[in-house]
């Protein structure tokens, strides 16, 4: 893998800030890392990456909390064994829409709705900061990497006694 040094740097770094902001603000930390592995883990780059992070998370935790609100509402165990059947086969149908497409970041969103039961409030947050997180290591990745091409470049046109 080409870029390692640069990947680690960046990812070491922005991983840092991101756990001592969680901590400040008393953010779920790893909810926020799954938003920022959904980023990566999907195919679009970029803010299209990012957008599709956040939407394929977010559209899991409706999912998600309409599965324990509904199995709420409704008592029986069956009726919601049937409901979560249900809620998944549509969970996988909306990805016929280009920005729900990577179907793993929507059950990446559900699942994260179970573990809090369904506390939007501390799901959200650090899942959408979590989604720009895993831009910005992009971002400062493609910056590290410029930044050493451009180093290298100019160490190749210096001789010995220039150093």
């Amino acid at each position: 893998m080409a870029n390692r040094w640069q990947i680690a740097i960046s990812a070491g770094f922005l991983a840092a800030v991101w756990a001592g902001l969680a901590d400040v603000f008393q953010l779920v930390t790893w909810v926020g890392f799954l938003g920022c592995s959904t980023f990566f883990a999907q195919t679009e780059t970029g803010a299209k990456g990012m957008i599709m992070a956040i939407m394929t998370n977010l559209s899991g935790v409706f999912w998600g909390w309409l599965i324990i609100a509904g199995s709420g509402v409704l008592g029986s165990p069956i009726i919601s064994y049937a409901l979560t059947g249900i809620v998944t086969a549509f969970m996988c149908l909306q990805a016929s829409h280009k920005n729900f497409a990577f179907i793993p970041g929507t059950f990446i969103g559900c699942c994260i709705t179970f573990a809090l039961n369904a506390d939007i409030a501390a799901i959200i947050p650090p899942l959408i900061i979590g989604a720009a997180l895993g831009y910005s290591m992009s971002l400062l990745t493609g910056l590290l990497i410029t930044l050493t091409d451009n180093t290298t470049e100019s160490l190749k046109d210096e001789t010995v006694e220039d150093i």
